[in-house]
């Protein structure tokens, strides 16, 4: 399959800073592909390198087939980082204002504004300002602004940022709809579900490197299997079973149960895990396997010191 976009080499410094170091990747053409990895990792300045709002230290971007020009990213949408739209223009004229930028007629440009704001639930506020509007109604009229031109690769840096779980899933939503026909979606994330629900693809990066590149299916393989298991009542199974060699982490409660998650890893399965259970007394109420999550692949990848700077 031919790439949307492909990148060789690209690293970025600031003076002795290395915000990104040696990345490499191939976008194929239709992909929803996620970038991802903790805050500060080199997202963001990725992206600005492949939309040409930062200029690489070195390497080289092929963009639709062709060198980035200004013509090329006519065809592309982006929605960066830093959130901004005029904010005394309304929704609508905001909208029509930045597909027209792309080279949109102004006739058609108001028609898309128009049928975009309707079909994402804001057709009532489409004359209202920009700054009348909540933040979450301010970023979705902003990601619209991005595909009104309709173009063939959309690249949205934080898109769920600042979203309600709600609008969250109408983003998802716009995200496979724009795939289903027939564009390719790249976005940023540092949380992992929002990959893990949409992407054929993912690239894992850590300190401006390139951990991981490959699809979800792939990066899951990498991560150690795990059970999930609830104990009646406050039996602490995660102290119980840690002098066994078990490494477990408090789920939540449900129904006065309290649910536990264990990685099963240094050949350790989920045979030794109910084993050590029943040595220990605990007084289990479910243990199955589960499906391990891409947060757990990341960190087999690159290791807890990533996890607790992710967390900072």
């Amino acid at each position: 399959m031919h790439a949307a976009l492909e990148a060789e080499g690209l690293a970025k410094r600031y003076g002795a800073r290395v915000a990104v170091e040696d990345l490499s990747v191939s976008v194929p053409k239709g992909a929803i592909y996620g970038v991802l990895g903790p805050n500060g990792a080199g997202k963001s300045t990725t992206l600005r390198m492949l939309v040409g709002v930062a200029r690489p230290t070195a390497g080289r971007i092929t963009m639709l087939g062709r060198e980035v020009t200004r013509e090329t990213l006519k065809r592309v949408g982006y929605l960066p980082e830093e959130r901004g739209l005029y904010r005394s223009m309304s929704a609508r004229a905001a909208i029509a204002y930045l597909a027209r930028l792309k080279g949109v007629k102004a006739s058609d440009a108001f028609k898309r504004a128009d049928a975009l704001l309707e079909s994402h639930g804001l057709g009532k506020v489409r004359r209202k300002q920009i700054k009348t509007l909540s933040k979450g109604m301010a970023q979705k009229v902003q990601v619209l602004a991005a595909i009104a031109h309709e173009p063939e690769l959309i690249i949205f840096d934080e898109p769920f940022s600042g979203l309600d779980p709600v609008n969250q899933r109408v983003l998802e939503e716009t995200v496979r709809a724009q795939a289903a026909a027939g564009r390719t979606v790249i976005f940023s994330t540092h949380v992992m579900e929002h990959a893990e629900r949409l992407c054929d693809r993912i690239l894992l990066i850590a300190q401006g490197r390139k951990a991981f590149e490959g699809t979800v299916a792939e990066a899951l393989a990498l991560a150690p299997s795990v059970a999930v298991l609830e104990t009646e009542g406050a039996f602490d199974l995660a102290a119980a079973l840690a002098p066994r060699g078990f490494n477990l982490s408090a789920d939540g409660e449900e129904h006065g149960n309290r649910r536990w998650r264990a990685k099963l890893e240094n050949g350790k399965g989920s045979r030794q895990l109910l084993q050590a259970c029943v040595e220990a007394g605990a007084p289990l109420s479910l243990f199955e396997p589960a499906r391990a999550s891409l947060h757990e692949a990341f960190v087999a990848l690159v290791g807890d010191k990533a996890e607790l700077r992710a967390a900072e």
